[in-house]
């Protein structure tokens, strides 16, 4: 197995990032998704350059930990506060390391 590194950038709707960042920390997810088995990484950073950019690095001990960390029931909360108050979401893998 190889560790996966992802880069997400979420663009908030406008001036809805701290909200959104708000509802996240309120219900917990970030933690919950920390205390998953094979996460190693799960860190939000906000952009100084554009106020609805949030950069999420998430590392992972293998592909197949990061898909079964997609199937978890916090994954839907998460997935409808994207939708309230998410604009866009881009995704990007930096790295597999063996």
């Amino acid at each position: 197995m190889s560790e996966l590194t992802l880069l997400v950038t979420y663009t908030a709707k406008p001036s809805m990032r701290e909200t959104f960042l708000r509802a996240l920390a309120a219900r917990g997810i970030p933690e919950l998704i920390r205390a998953e088995e094979g996460c190693l990484q799960y860190d939000y950073h906000l952009s100084i350059e554009n106020a609805d950019q949030i950069l999420l690095l998430e590392r992972w001990t293998s592909a197949e930990a990061q898909e079964t960390h997609m199937g978890q029931p916090h994954m839907a909360t998460l997935r409808q506060l994207k939708e309230e108050y998410v604009e866009r979401v881009d995704l990007r893998k930096l790295r597999e390391v063996e």
